[in-house]
C-alpha cells in the first residue's frame, strides 16, 4: 500500500480503531474479572501437560508411589518465574526469544540453541504422535498404527495451515478437559490424606540412577524449552493483534542491541504486565495441579497393586479404572477417557512445539512469521511447522515403545533446557533490552536456583548412567 493510499484511508482506519477499542472495552466489562487475565500463559500451561508429560508423571507415580508428589509444589515457583521472564521479554520487546538472543549475543550462540530446540521438539513431536496413535488403538484395536499416525499428522498440519489457531485451540480446550478425570480419580483412590499432604510438602529423594533419571525427566517435561520460545512469541504476537507493532521481530537485519534499540518498542502499561503475570501464574498452576493428580492416581491405582513400571499405554490407561469401576465395561471406559486425554493434549501441544520451532527459525533467518498470518504471507514459517511434524512422524517407524520414548523425550528436554535457561536469565537482567522491566531479586534467586538445580541433576544423571 503506497503513502497516498495510506493518507486516503487514514481517517477510516482511525475510526475503525476507535470502534474496535470501544467493542473491546464493552467485551471486557461483560467478562468476569478473572477471565481478563487468561491468554498465552494458560495455553502454555495446558500444552505443558502433553503426552510426554502424562507418560512421565504416570511412570513416576507407578515407580515411586507418592515419593515424587512434592515436585509439583517444588516446581511451581520455578516454572512460573521462568515463564514470566519469557513472556516479559516477548511483551516488552515485541520480539521472539530467538531474535532477542541473537541481538544480545550473536548468530554463533543462536544457531546451537536453535538446533538443540529443533532436535528436542522434533523428537517430542514424534513421541507424542506415537502415543496418540497407540491411545486410539486402545479404543479401536483393529486400526493399523500407520493409519493412525498418518491421520494425526495430516490433521495437525492441515489444521495449523488452514485453521486460525485461536479457533483450533477453542475446540482442543474441550478435549483437554478430560485431564480433569485424573483429579477426580485422585480423590477416589487418594487413600490416607495425611500421607498425601506430607508427600506433597516434604521432599523424598532416593540416591539411585532411576530416581535421578526420573527427576530430570519431570523437570524436563515441565520446565521445557519449547514453551519458553512459544510464550515469548505469543506475547509478541499479542502486540501485533493489538496494533502496538506491525510485525514480530521487525528490523530483522539489526544484529546488535544498539541497532535493535532504534526500533520503536511497544508501549506496555503496568496493568498489561500485571495481567501477563496473572495469566502465567494461572496457566502454570493448572499444569502442576494436573501433574499432582496424575502422580496421585497412578500411585494409588498402579503402584499400590505392584505395577511399578508402565510398559504400554494399556497399563497407563488402567490408572483411570477406579473412576468408573462401578460402571459396566469399566476397563473400556477408562481406556476411552485416557485416549481422549492423550489425543486432546497431543493435538494442543504438537502445534505449540512445531510453532516454537517455526518462531525460532523465523527469528534466526528473518522470515515473516505469526499464526495471525496466512500461508501466503508466511510460507517459510508454516513450512517449518509442517516439516517438524512430518519429520517427527518418521520416529514412529522405529521399534521404540511409545511410553519409553515419551520419558526419554522428557530427559532430552531437561538436558537441552539448561543452556537456554542461562541465556534467558542474562537477557531478563539486561537493562539495554528491558529497560526498567528487568528481573527483581526474587526472580533472580528462583531463576538461577532453577538453572543450578537442573544443571546439577543432569550431571548426576549422566554420572550414574553407567550403573543402571
Amino acid at each position: 500500500m503506497d503513502d497516498v493510499h495510506k493518507k486516503g484511508i487514514g481517517k477510516e482506519e482511525s475510526a475503525e480503531k476507535d470502534i474496535n477499542v470501544q467493542n473491546q472495552s464493552v467485551s471486557r466489562r461483560k467478562s468476569p474479572h478473572w477471565l481478563k487475565a487468561l491468554g498465552p500463559g494458560v495455553i502454555t500451561g495446558a500444552s505443558d501437560d502433553d503426552p510426554s508429560g502424562i507418560a512421565t508423571y504416570s511412570q513416576a507415580g507407578a515407580q515411586f508411589g507418592f515419593g515424587m508428589l512434592w515436585m509439583a509444589l517444588f516446581q511451581y515457583p520455578m516454572m512460573t518465574v521462568i515463564q514470566e521472564m519469557c513472556a516479559r521479554i516477548g511483551l516488552i520487546t515485541g520480539n521472539g526469544l530467538t531474535a532477542v538472543i541473537k541481538r544480545r549475543y550473536s548468530k554463533k550462540v543462536v544457531f546451537p540453541l536453535t538446533s538443540l530446540l529443533l532436535i528436542a521438539n522434533t523428537i517430542n513431536i514424534g513421541a507424542d504422535i506415537g502415543a496418540m496413535a497407540a491411545s486410539v488403538r486402545l479404543v479401536f484395536p483393529q486400526l493399523p498404527i500407520i493409519v493412525a499416525t498418518l491421520s494425526f499428522t495430516v490433521f495437525i498440519v492441515a489444521s495449523q495451515v488452514l485453521v486460525p489457531y485461536n479457533r483450533y485451540v477453542k475446540i482442543l480446550k474441550y478435549l483437554t478437559m478430560s485431564l480433569f478425570a485424573y483429579i477426580i480419580t485422585a480423590v477416589i483412590v487418594g487413600g490416607n490424606w495425611n500421607q498425601l499432604l506430607a508427600s506433597s510438602i516434604i521432599p523424598h529423594i532416593e540416591f539411585t540412577p532411576a530416581f535421578a533419571m526420573m527427576f530430570v525427566a519431570i523437570l524436563g517435561t515441565t520446565i521445557t524449552p519449547y514453551v519458553f520460545f512459544w510464550q515469548a512469541s505469543q506475547e509478541a504476537e499479542e502486540n501485533v493483534v493489538k496494533g502496538k507493532i506491525k510485525e514480530i521481530s521487525e528490523d530483522k537485519d539489526s544484529s546488535s542491541i544498539t541497532a535493535s534499540n532504534t526500533r520503536k518498542q511497544p508501549k506496555i502499561s503496568k496493568k498489561e504486565v500485571k495481567m501477563m503475570r496473572s495469566d502465567t501464574a494461572i496457566g502454570m498452576a493448572f499444569s502442576q495441579i494436573i501433574m499432582w493428580a496424575i502422580i496421585t492416581t497412578t500411585a494409588g491405582s498402579l503402584h499400590a497393586h505392584n505395577i511399578t513400571y508402565i510398559q504400554s499405554v494399556d497399563q497407563a490407561a488402567k490408572a483411570l479404572q477406579p473412576l468408573v469401576k462401578t460402571f459396566p465395561n469399566a476397563g473400556e471406559i477408562a481406556k476411552t477417557i485416557f485416549a481422549l486425554g492423550i489425543i486432546g493434549t497431543g493435538l494442543l501441544a504438537i502445534p505449540v512445539m512445531a510453532g516454537s520451532s517455526a518462531y525460532a527459525l523465523s527469528d534466526t533467518f528473518g522470515w515473516k512469521q505469526g499464526l495471525n498470518k496466512t500461508f501466503k504471507q508466511a510460507k517459510a514459517f508454516y513450512l517449518v511447522i509442517a516439516a517438524s511434524t512430518v519429520i517427527g512422524l518418521w520416529i514412529n517407524f522405529s521399534s521404540i515403545d511409545p511410553i519409553k520414548a515419551l520419558v526419554y523425550t522428557a530427559v532430552i528436554n531437561g538436558v537441552v533446557a539448561v543452556p537456554i535457561l542461562i541465556a534467558i536469565m542474562r537477557i531478563a537482567n539486561d537493562k539495554r533490552i528491558l529497560k526498567d522491566r528487568v528481573n527483581g531479586q526474587i526472580s533472580n534467586i528462583i531463576g538461577w536456583a532453577t538453572v543450578i538445580i537442573m544443571g546439577v541433576s543432569v550431571v548426576i544423571m549422566f554420572s550414574t548412567w553407567g550403573s543402571r
